[in-house]
C-alpha cells in the first residue's frame, strides 16, 4: 500500500509539472516520468501486458510525436508569445473537479458489490485482471468509443499547434520581407544619392 501512495504522488506531481513547466521540452520530460510511473503502477496491479504497452505506445510513440511537433514548430521561428497567466483563475474550478473525483472514488469504493473478486491465476491467462485477451476485448467492444474519441482529441490537438505554428511562421515570413524590402528601398536610395 506505501508503494502506491508512493507512486499516486509520483504521478501527481509529473502530471502538475507537465501543465506548469515554462518550456514545451521540459513538459516532454515530466510527461514520460508520468508514463513511466504509470507502467510501474500497472506492474504493481500483476498488468505486465497494459505496462509494456504504456511504454511503447505512450512513451514510444505519442511522446516522440510530441517532441516532433514541438522541434518542427519552434525550429527558425521568433519565441511563443506568452498571453496573460490564467493559472490563478483555475484553482477553484480544478479543485471543485478533483474533489468530485475523489467523491466518485469513494462511491464506487463503497459500493461493495460493484467490487468484484476477479479470479486468480497465471498472469496471461483468458480471464485473468490484466491478460491480454479481458484488455483486447474491453477496448474493442465496451471501451471502443472512448478509444476512438482519445485518437480523435490527439489528432485536433496536433492540428490545432501545426495551426497555431504556421500563423506565427506567417507572420515571421511577413516580418522579413519587410525588413528586406525596407533594407533594398534603403540601399537603392543610398545609391541615387552617390550617383547625383
Amino acid at each position: 500500500m506505501i508503494l502506491f501512495w508512493f507512486l499516486a504522488a509520483i504521478l501527481i506531481a509529473s502530471a502538475v509539472w507537465t501543465i506548469s513547466a515554462s518550456k514545451p521540452v521540459y513538459s516532454v520530460v515530466a510527461l514520460l516520468l508520468n508514463f513511466a510511473v504509470l507502467a510501474v503502477l500497472y506492474l504493481t496491479l500483476s498488468a505486465e501486458f497494459l505496462a509494456v504497452i504504456q511504454i511503447i505506445v505512450y512513451s514510444g510513440a505519442i511522446l516522440i510525436l510530441f517532441v516532433f511537433v514541438i522541434a518542427l514548430l519552434s525550429s527558425g521561428v521568433m519565441p511563443f508569445a506568452t498571453g496573460p497567466n490564467r493559472l490563478p483563475q483555475i484553482w477553484m474550478p480544478a479543485s471543485a473537479v478533483v474533489l468530485a473525483a475523489f467523491g466518485f472514488v469513494i462511491y464506487a469504493l463503497s459500493q461493495a458489490g460493484a467490487m468484484q473478486a476477479r479470479p486468480s491465476g497465471p498472469v496471461g491467462s483468458a480471464g485473468v485482471f490484466g491478460s491480454v485477451a479481458d484488455f483486447g476485448k474491453a477496448l474493442f467492444t465496451v471501451q471502443l468509443l472512448p478509444f476512438e474519441a482519445t485518437a480523435l482529441i490527439l489528432m485536433v490537438a496536433v492540428i490545432g499547434v501545426i495551426t497555431l505554428g504556421g500563423e506565427q511562421m506567417r507572420d515571421a515570413d511577413t516580418s522579413s520581407r519587410r525588413e528586406a524590402a525596407v533594407d533594398r528601398s534603403m540601399r537603392e536610395a543610398i545609391l541615387r544619392e552617390g550617383g547625383d
